[in-house]
C-alpha cells in the first residue's frame, strides 16, 4: 500500500481508502467485517462514512454503517490506528427523516457528531466532513448555477465557528468538505486564515473518468492551497468496468438494483465509458483498475474511495495501487477525454 499526507495535516492516509455506504444495505454487517478485514490486511488505513449511510437512504436502515464500522473497530481493538472520516447530512426532503430544518448550524452539528460517535463507539472523529453545502449551488450533477442567496442557510463563518468547538473539545480533529465548488473552499480557507478557524484540509467530490469538472476550477485551489481531494464514485457507479454496457443488467449491479441512479448512464456517458473499456482492454487491462489507476495517479488525489459489494471487486480494487499507467496510456486517455469531456458531470 501506498500513503499519501492528508492536505497539511499530519495524517499518512492509504492510497485507498474504503468507502463503506453499501454497509448495512446491500452488505450485511458479517460481509462488511470480512471487506474491513481484508481491506487492513492490505494496509488500508482510512475509512469514510456518513451519518445517513448506507445509500440509497431509507430511514429503516440509517446508521447501519457506522454501527458496522463502530462493531468492527471494537472487536479488532484496533481504533486508534485506523484514520475515520465521516460526514453530517445537510437540508434536504431525502433526509429530512434524520432531524428536522437540518443545517449547519450549532444544534444540527452538534446532535449529528453525537449520533456518529455512539455508533463509532468512539469519541472523536479524525476528519469530519460537511456532505454537501447548506446553500443552493450546483452539486450532485446540477447543472446551470442559479444564484439563491435567499436559501444560503447556515452561514458558512457560522458553521466554522462551531467546527472549531468541536476541534477545541477534541471531538474531532480535522475539517473536511464535500460536494463542494471552488468558491466555497475557498471561503472556509480564507475564514480559517483571517480569524484563525480550523483549516479544510479535504474536499471530497466526485471525480473519474467521465467527470473530471473539479479539474476546471477547483484543482488549482486544491494545489495552492495544500488541500487533498478524496475522489468518490471514481469508476462512476461501477459504469466503468463495462458491466453495464449494452444495456446489460448484471443481476446484483448497483445500478440494477437501483435504477434510479442515472447520473452515469446518459448517452454520451455511454459512448466514452464503451471507449475507455475497449482502451483498456487494447492493453490487456481490467477496464475497472485502469479508471481506478488514472484517479490513483493524481497528483491533487490522497486517498481514492473505492466501494465494493462483492471481495472479488474490493481485491480487484485495492490491487489498483499496482498498476502505473504509462504515459502512451494516458496520452489516448486525454484524447478520449477531449472528444467526450466531463460527459457526466
Amino acid at each position: 500500500m501506498q500513503y499519501r499526507q492528508l492536505g497539511n495535516t499530519d495524517l499518512n492516509v492509504s492510497l485507498i481508502c474504503l468507502g463503506t455506504m453499501t454497509f448495512g444495505r446491500q452488505n450485511t454487517e458479517v460481509e462488511a467485517f470480512e471487506q474491513l478485514d481484508y481491506a487492513w490486511a492490505q494496509g488500508v488505513n482510512f475509512l469514510d462514512a456518513a451519518e445517513m449511510y448506507p445509500v440509497p437512504v431509507d430511514e429503516r436502515y440509517q446508521g447501519l454503517t457506522e454501527t458496522y464500522i463502530g462493531n468492527w473497530m471494537k472487536q479488532r481493538n484496533n481504533r486508534e490506528k485506523v484514520i475515520v472520516a465521516t460526514k453530517v447530512a445537510g437540508p434536504g426532503d431525502f433526509v429530512s427523516f434524520i432531524r428536522p430544518d437540518m443545517h449547519f448550524d450549532r444544534k444540527n452539528i452538534r446532535e449529528a457528531l453525537q449520533g456518529s460517535l455512539k455508533r463509532l463507539q468512539t469519541d472523536y472523529i479524525d476528519l469530519y466532513q460537511l456532505h454537501w453545502p447548506d446553500r443552493t449551488t450546483n452539486f450532485f450533477g446540477k447543472l446551470g448555477y442559479q444564484h439563491a442567496p435567499e436559501n444560503d442557510g447556515a452561514a458558512i463563518l457560522e458553521t466554522l465557528n462551531i467546527l472549531k468547538e468541536l476541534v477545541d473539545e477534541g471531538l474531532i480533529r480535522y475539517v473536511g468538505l464535500s460536494n463542494e465548488t471552488a468558491w466555497g473552499t475557498m471561503k472556509f480557507l480564507a475564514y480559517a486564515e483571517q480569524l484563525g478557524l480550523p483549516r479544510v484540509v479535504s474536499v471530497q467530490n466526485p471525480y473519474n473518468l467521465l467527470n473530471r469538472s473539479s479539474e476546471v476550477g477547483l484543482t488549482e485551489v486544491l494545489m495552492r492551497e495544500q488541500v487533498s481531494l478524496l475522489p468518490y464514485s471514481p469508476m462512476a457507479f461501477g459504469t466503468l468496468s463495462g458491466k453495464y454496457l449494452n444495456g446489460a443488467q448484471p443481476e446484483k449491479g448497483r445500478l440494477t438494483l437501483f435504477p434510479d441512479y442515472t447520473r452515469y448512464l446518459n448517452e454520451q456517458g455511454k459512448r466514452a465509458t464503451e471507449e475507455y473499456v475497449l482502451l483498456a482492454r487494447a492493453h490487456n487491462l481490467d477496464p475497472a483498475q485502469m479508471a481506478l489507476a488514472f484517479v490513483n495517479g493524481r497528483d491533487f488525489v490522497a486517498s481514492n474511495i473505492i466501494g465494493a459489494t462483492t471481495m472479488e471487486q474490493l481485491t480487484a480494487n485495492i490491487d489498483s495501487v499496482n498498476l502505473n499507467l504509462d504515459e502512451g496510456l494516458l496520452a489516448e486517455i486525454e484524447a478520449i477525454h477531449v472528444r467526450h469531456p466531463n460527459p457526466c458531470p
